[in-house]
């Protein structure tokens, strides 16, 4: 001190000499500053502490490229570095090359990561992606079953195991979060999302979504604060509750169309899976491209800010869909810069904007300049992505594990798809005046095995399966085993297998003899507004093969769609008919129950109608005459015990 003293040989220099050992004294009376220490990452501090430091560090843009997610093909290194991007995910179909390993997959994560930490603040992003009945944009990853026919096991414990499974597979790219569970209670069959949905009745969807959130993310601890995310370690990942909310309730099953209900039943029906969700400590949740009573979603403050924020103590960050903020009018993008004003002030807190990120930060960054969006608005949507991903354990360890990749496909989960298959089947009918079909007999001389998704995979897997769409073929997931070669596997070496995708009535005359036919038939793959249908018949030839093999010889027809189907001018053919859902991978589920290793133990998750004249129709409705009610589930009795 003394040299600063007599230095001063002017007042003005006293007066620069005494800031300078102000300052001085600052800096050492915090030991750790002058060793480099930066509180926010500090793995010791309290989350909220880190989450104030950091944010006080960041700039506007630093802050505008938080709330931003962009697609995978554009995240460079110079992107993400020039706009601090947040995040970035895979849309459906969207992969780092054909047939990526996991290895590729974590390059790819690996290098964009690294761009982000030599940001001036090393913040790093947030991978997303679509897996929703396992990681499905991949691979050779296991495929479970979609929710529909996990709302039919009704096993939350084993929809537990699936969302572990699923995490280790997620991780296993090095990806660490999804975009599930879907969580809507779909309410009419006719929507093209109705698959996604585990149930019509909410008790049974809040059930499932409480269960697979704690899959993905781990069991909150005890006395954990209602509302904060949690996620339990690196083989965890975080999980996004979607869509919220009523989504499964609009007008004639439209997608992204209008639910028209008043607040209560909003509240009764869609809203409670939320409510699960949050208690268990969901990291993220997306916003539905629905409207309610009119309101977009997207820009329904009330029930984004008021109710979920405010009323229900959500402390996550809330996403939106794909390009949602281009469509909240029409045509989309129009009036883009008004659009943002309107889903940033209703409470959206990262947009996801695959290919418009610099329209976006241009336009946000002057509105919040020019005071049309407060500072305090980016402030609350900036805390709550910072606090999932130090939540996350992102700044401690922002790279994926090379450990993890084996994970990708692993026996054991695959093991626990097979389980889930065989627990979803439900039998809706079981032999001709009185005597049982089922089980079939795998000492047979001749059987046949028929229709349009015996022997395709990807039809077994149905949307959101390596594409958005789904496809056709068996060269879709890298694993798994149709429908035929199950039976092949299952029957007696002695048993002659034919396979016919659409037999005619002469061809079946002609061989003859067959002790029993296996017919599969169903929906080709779809998602989204692609699956919107108002008629839910048996898509051509699938009619015609039910009456031209049951016709002849003694059938079981199983049904493979995301919902149920006009059947009943068909039932009469069948000696006995199962809904298998969209079953995955592991064609063996299905078999292990036809032939008696196992027993039937699914129920139906929604109501099965005899016409669409009748929809929508759920469960508790004073007008209820379904062909199969709600709950609905033959049993048998297997060899083996379920698991």
């Amino acid at each position: 001190m003394p040299v600063f003293l007599t230095m001063a040989r002017s007042p003005a220099a006293a007066t620069v000499a005494c800031l300078l050992v102000a300052l001085f004294l600052v800096m050492s009376s915090t030991p750790a500053a002058a060793d480099g220490y930066v509180k926010y990452k500090d793995p010791k501090q309290p989350i909220n502490e880190r989450v104030d430091d950091l944010l006080s560090r960041m700039t506007l843009e630093e802050k505008i490229g938080q709330m931003s997610q962009i697609e995978r093909a554009n995240a460079t290194t110079t992107v993400i570095q020039k706009y601090f991007v947040g995040s970035v995910l895979s849309g459906g179909g969207s992969v780092p090359s054909d047939k990526a390993t996991a290895s590729t997959w974590q390059k790819m994560v690996t290098q964009m990561q690294k761009a982000a930490l030599k940001t001036r603040l090393g913040i790093p992003i947030i991978y997303g992606i679509d897996a929703v009945h396992g990681n499905n944009n991949v691979y050779n990853a296991t495929i479970f079953p979609h929710n529909v026919g996990l709302g039919a096991t009704r096993d939350p414990n084993l929809v537990k195991k699936i969302g572990e499974a699923t995490a280790h597979e997620a991780r296993a790219t090095g990806i660490p979060y999804t975009f599930a569970p879907c969580v809507a209670v779909c309410r009419d069959p006719r929507w093209g999302r109705c698959y996604e949905s585990y149930s019509e009745d909410t008790r049974l969807v809040q059930l499932m979504t409480s269960n697979m959130v704690t899959g993905l993310q781990g069991d909150v601890p005890a006395k954990h604060p209602k509302g904060v995310p949690f996620v339990g370690g690196s083989k965890k990942v975080a999980g996004c509750a979607k869509h919220f909310v009523g989504d499964g309730g609009t007008t004639r099953g439209l997608n992204e169309n209008n639910t028209v209900l008043s607040f209560h039943d909003l509240m009764r029906i869609h809203m409670p899976p939320y409510d699960n969700a949050v208690i268990k400590g969901i990291s993220t949740i997306m916003i539905s491209y629905s409207s309610w009573n009119g309101i977009k979603m997207h820009e329904n403050k009330f029930l984004i800010t008021e109710t979920l924020k405010n009323k229900m103590n959500f402390r996550g960050f809330v996403i939106t869909d794909w390009q949602a903020v281009d469509r909240i009018t029409t045509p989309p993008h129009k009036h883009y810069y008004h659009s943002i004003e309107e889903t940033i002030h209703a409470g959206i807190d990262m947009v996801m904007i695959p290919y418009d990120y610099p329209e976006f930060a241009a336009d946000l960054v002057s509105q919040v300049k020019k005071g049309q969006i407060k500072l305090d608005r980016i402030n609350d949507a900036v805390s709550r992505i910072l606090r999932v991903k130090f939540t996350m354990g992102l700044f401690e360890d922002p790279l994926p594990d090379p450990r993890l990749a084996k994970e990708l496909g692993a026996q054991e989960h695959r093991a626990v798809a097979r389980e889930a298959v065989r627990k979803s089947l439900v039998l809706l009918k079981n032999g001709k005046k009185g005597e049982p079909m089922l089980p079939l007999a795998k000492k047979a001389k001749k059987i046949l095995v028929a229709g349009s998704h015996a022997h395709n995979l990807g039809y077994q897997c149905g949307g959101w399966t390596a594409t958005w769409q789904g496809m056709s073929g068996n060269n879709v997931t890298g694993v798994g085993k149709t429908i035929l070669e199950a039976v092949k596997s299952a029957v007696d070496n002695d048993t002659a297998v034919e396979y016919a995708e659409k037999p005619d009535k002469e061809d079946i005359q002609k061989a003859g003899d067959y002790d029993y036919a296996i017919v599969a038939v169903g929906e080709e793959p779809y998602a989204e507004t692609a699956g919107d249908n108002q008629n839910l018949t048996i898509p051509d030839p699938g009619e015609k093969v039910i009456k031209d093999v049951c016709g002849l010889v003694k059938c079981v027809v199983l049904i493979v769609s995301g919902r149920p189907l006009v059947v009943e001018p068909y039932v009469d053919y069948m000696d006995a008919l199962v809904a298998a859902w969209l079953p995955g991978t592991e064609g063996q589920g299905i078999t292990d129950v036809l032939f008696g290793d196992y027993g039937f133990t699914g129920k139906l998750p929604r109501t099965w109608f005899k016409s669409v004249d009748q929809l929508p129709m759920n469960y508790g409705d004073k007008r209820y005459n379904p062909l199969f009610p709600f709950g609905y589930g033959l049993t048998t009795k297997g060899t083996t015990s379920q698991n």
